[in-house]
């Protein structure tokens, strides 16, 4: 979805589809975050077309750096700290939650960090390629990666549920690929990877359909 602007619309299209049908499945008001999660992705494709509009010319260029730097704040600004943040309301008991708390501290201290590094940094958009290049001189370092990787993987590997953690050895699959492959382009591509496999968000909501529903406490 990451290489021209009628790929990102497309596949926004069916992810938002998909994110809808998945909200659907949601018994709890806990885990409207996490059901979200396919829908937030789909936007955020749909933003990314604009950006490509911007570097294709078809539209003004100062729209490829306002729709980067929306697209950037989702992807380094907030994902850090909303994936494990909610993971952590889904899960069901208090050992569960006291585990997935230490991502989302860690999460929201890379978001605080990543904002002020959007701010405080000029983003520099351009296109490589077949793919979009965003580049932060204090968010686009090894550091930052491994910390991301850790907080956003990490909940999910974690998880208590099995469509979680498959969800977590897939992105680490795609990571390590990106990293390998088109290191350039981390943000966009990775992005355009996690989207597409987002949709094992849904099956995990579906298959909770057939099941007992999570019993959480009644103090939450």
């Amino acid at each position: 979805m990451c290489f021209s602007a009628t790929a990102n619309f497309a596949g926004s299209a069916v992810l938002g589809t998909i994110g809808v049908a998945t909200i659907a499945e949601v018994k709890h008001r806990r885990a409207f975050m996490f059901a979200a999660m396919p829908l937030l992705f789909a936007i955020h494709q749909f933003i990314e077309g604009f950006v490509w509009l911007g570097l294709d010319g078809i539209l003004p260029a100062y729209v490829a750096h306002d729709a980067g730097a929306a697209f950037v704040l989702y992807a380094q600004g907030l994902l850090p700290f909303l994936l494990p943040l909610s993971v952590y309301l889904i899960e069901p008991t208090k050992r569960k939650q006291q585990r997935m708390l230490w991502f989302v501290l860690l999460g929201g201290g890379l978001m605080l960090y990543l904002l002020w590094g959007l701010t405080a940094y000029p983003l520099e958009v351009s296109a490589h390629g077949h793919s979009i290049v965003y580049f932060n001189r204090a968010t686009t370092t090894t550091t930052v990666a491994v910390l991301y990787v850790i907080a956003t993987c990490g909940a999910l590997l974690l998880s208590g549920f099995r469509y979680l953690i498959a969800l977590g050895i897939a992105n680490i699959i795609g990571l390590v690929v990106v990293m390998s492959v088109m290191r350039y382009a981390f943000t966009s591509i990775w992005c355009a990877y996690a989207a597409v496999i987002s949709v094992l968000i849904y099956f995990h909501f579906r298959r909770r359909h057939y099941m007992a529903p999570v019993i959480y406490p009644s103090a939450t």
